[in-house]
């Protein structure tokens, strides 16, 4: 179970990191529809960790993509982790071996300050490395659905700053969706304030609740 001592936090959950993936993100975002609706999907994610969102989101995006299909996936990650560690830490799930193989072959052995950008034909993988805040802001394109996936509010406020969640409505695309484990109040007006809808959801195995929601495009308009 990996675990960051910066901020005190494991970086999923202790009970199944993949299958809460598969019901927060994946779910939350209701891609398994849009997966299978084909064209290209753009997925973005504040925190790439072990890479385990991806590797899972890269399973579920080939059973059911249609030819042609096109799936970018782009992460913020200020710590990017060394090969190895994310070798061992994918290594729990058999379910996601394939995919997890070809996403060490590529990773860099030690990343450094560098961005991280891979191809895996119909998939591409950009990690965007430094601090979340600056990057998002930088940014030039939007995602047509969010993966917000800091470590706890409590242990990193600055992930679920306001600020933050308004850079990612900027940057979020027409009919576009987030979802997130976290249903703290703070985090969830911040998200209202940043123009998005937000729905309380039943969270992963004993979590209350999580959220998920669209960006209001009335609020778009206004801006």
């Amino acid at each position: 179970m990996p675990y960051s001592p910066q901020f005190g936090d494991h970086f999923y959950s202790r009970g199944d990191g993949r299958r809460e993936c598969a019901h927060v993100f994946i779910g939350g975002n209701e891609l398994q529809s849009r997966f299978a609706a084909g064209g290209r999907l753009t997925i973005a994610e504040t925190g790439f960790g072990t890479g385990l969102n991806f590797v899972e989101t890269w399973r579920q995006w080939k059973k059911t993509a249609r030819e042609n299909a096109q799936l970018d996936f782009v992460s913020f990650e200020r710590y990017p982790m060394p090969r190895k560690a994310i070798a061992r830490a994918l290594s729990a799930w058999p379910e996601i071996a394939a995919e997890a193989a070809l996403l060490v072959a590529q990773w860099p052995e030690t990343p450094g300050d560098g961005d991280i950008v891979l191809s895996f034909g119909a998939v591409s993988l950009t990690v965007f490395v430094g601090v979340a805040e600056e990057r998002i802001a930088a940014w030039s394109g939007t995602a047509d659905a969010w993966y917000l996936d800091g470590f706890a509010p409590s242990r990193n406020p600055d992930m679920w700053s306001a600020e933050l969640m308004s850079d990612v409505a900027r940057h979020t695309a027409p009919d576009g969706t987030f979802a997130t484990y976290t249903s703290a109040g703070w985090v969830r007006r911040n998200l209202a304030a940043a123009g998005f809808s937000v729905e309380k959801r039943p969270g992963f195995a004993g979590k209350r609740e999580m959220c998920a929601g669209w960006l209001d495009d009335a609020v778009r308009r206004c801006e």
